[in-house]
């Protein structure tokens, strides 16, 4: 993995791309969105943690 920060930015965006704002009133979302969210929440979660073990290493 790498430890640039601009890449590291760049994988979490495209992660994270298309999430809907938890701050927009009206929002409903369906228990499969939910699920959906979580999941690349988690995503984003495992690639942190994978760069900072990276960083740890280096």
């Amino acid at each position: 993995m790498s430890t640039d920060p601009d890449q590291i930015r760049a994988r979490i965006a495209e992660v994270l791309a298309g999430l809907p704002d938890p701050a927009q009133e009206g929002i409903e979302l369906a228990d499969e969105e939910i699920d959906a969210i979580a999941a690349r929440l988690e995503q984003a979660h495992d690639l942190l943690v994978q760069a900072l073990e990276s960083v740890e290493k280096g």
